[in-house]
C-alpha cells in the first residue's frame, strides 16, 4: 500500500534537502518513490488575497502530481514543505489518497538563521522575510502540533533522512 511522507518544519531547518536525501534513501531500499517540493507546486505570482502561500493551488497541484507519481509506480511519497494547521494536514491526505505521515525537523533558532544567511548572502530583502518568519512560523507549528514525529535536523540530510525513514516504516 502506498504512503507518504511530509518532512516539514520551519523555513531553513532543511527540508528540501532532506526530502532529497530520502528519496535517495528509498531508491537504495529498491522502493520506489517521488519526491514532491510543495513550494514549487505554490509558485505562481500574485496570491489570491486571503490566501498569501497559495494553498489552493497547492493542493489542486498536489492532487495531480500525486496521482501521476502513484500511477507511474511510486509506492511512497516524500514530500517537503509546510503545513501550519491540523485541517491543512486532512486536506493535504485527502488530496493524496495514501496515509500521510509528518515528520517534523527541529534546529535551534540560531542555526536556522545561520543557514539563511548563507542561503540568501546575495538576496538581503529575502534574507529580512525568511529571519523575520523563521521564529514566527516555529511558533506557529510548536502550537499546531501537525508532527507524528520530530527529528534533529542539525545532522547531515542524509542522516536525518534515514532517522525520519526509519520512524516512518510503515
Amino acid at each position: 500500500m502506498a504512503a507518504a511522507l511530509l518532512i516539514t518544519g520551519t523555513v531553513g531547518v532543511g527540508k528540501t534537502s532532506v526530502a532529497d536525501a530520502a528519496g535517495d534513501v528509498l531508491a537504495g531500499e529498491g522502493i520506489p518513490n517521488a519526491v514532491i517540493d510543495l513550494d514549487w507546486l505554490r509558485r505562481a505570482w500574485p496570491a489570491p488575497s486571503g490566501d498569501p502561500f497559495h494553498g489552493g493551488l497547492t493542493l489542486r497541484n498536489l492532487r495531480a502530481v500525486a496521482a501521476n507519481f502513484l500511477e507511474a509506480g511510486a509506492e511512497r511519497l516524500v514530500l517537503a514543505g509546510v503545513i501550519e494547521h491540523r485541517d491543512e494536514r486532512a486536506r493535504h491526505e485527502e488530496v493524496l489518497g495514501v496515509p500521510l505521515t509528518v515528520c517534523r525537523i527541529h534546529v535551534p533558532l540560531a542555526e536556522t538563521h545561520r543557514r539563511l544567511r548563507t542561503r540568501h548572502v546575495h538576496d538581503p530583502q529575502g534574507l529580512d522575510w525568511h529571519l523575520r518568519r523563521a521564529g514566527e512560523l516555529a511558533d506557529i507549528l510548536d502550537e499546531a502540533r501537525v508532527e507524528d514525529f520530530t527529528v534533529d535536523g542539525t545532522k547531515a540530510p542524509r542522516q536525518v533522512a534515514e532517522e525520519a525513514i526509519e520512524r516512518w516504516r510503515v
